[in-house]
C-alpha cells in the first residue's frame, strides 16, 4: 500500500496553449472525482462527482477560496485546453468532517480536470 499522501501532487496529463489561470479570474471546467484508492492500479476509487456526467461545466473564480484548497492551488497555472490530474490530501479537501455523505472524513481526492476557459472576475 502507498504512503498516506500529505501534499497536492499535479499531474499534468495535456499541456494547454491557451490563456492562463491565475488567482483572480474566473475559471469554467470539467471535472471528475474520485476517492483516492491507493490499491488500485489507477489510483481511482469510487466516483462521487462529475461535471462530464452532468454536461455542464463548473465555474468559479480562482484563489477566492470558493473551492477546496487543493483546487485553489491545483488550478492555478494550468492554460485553457490543459488536461491536469489533481491528487489532493484531506488537509486540503474536507478534512474531517467529509462532505454530503459521499466523502468520508480524512479522505485523499483524486480529480481529473480540464480547463475550458478563462474569464475576467
Amino acid at each position: 500500500m502507498d504512503a498516506k499522501v500529505t501534499q497536492l501532487q499535479i499531474i499534468d496529463t495535456t499541456v494547454g496553449t491557451g490563456p492562463e489561470a491565475v488567482k483572480g479570474k474566473v475559471v469554467v471546467v470539467h471535472y471528475t472525482g474520485w476517492l483516492y484508492d491507493p490499491s488500485l492500479p489507477d489510483k481511482k476509487g469510487k466516483k462521487f462527482d462529475s461535471s462530464l456526467d452532468r454536461k455542464s461545466p463548473f465555474t468559479f473564480p480562482l484563489g477566492g477560496g470558493r473551492v477546496i484548497r487543493g483546487w485553489d492551488e491545483g488550478v492555478a497555472g494550468m492554460h485553457v485546453g490543459g488536461k491536469r490530474t489533481l491528487v489532493i490530501p484531506a488537509d486540503m479537501a474536507y478534512g474531517s468532517r467529509g462532505a454530503g455523505g459521499v466523502i468520508p472524513p480524512h479522505a485523499t481526492l483524486m480529480f481529473d480536470v480540464e480547463l475550458l476557459a478563462v474569464n475576467n472576475g
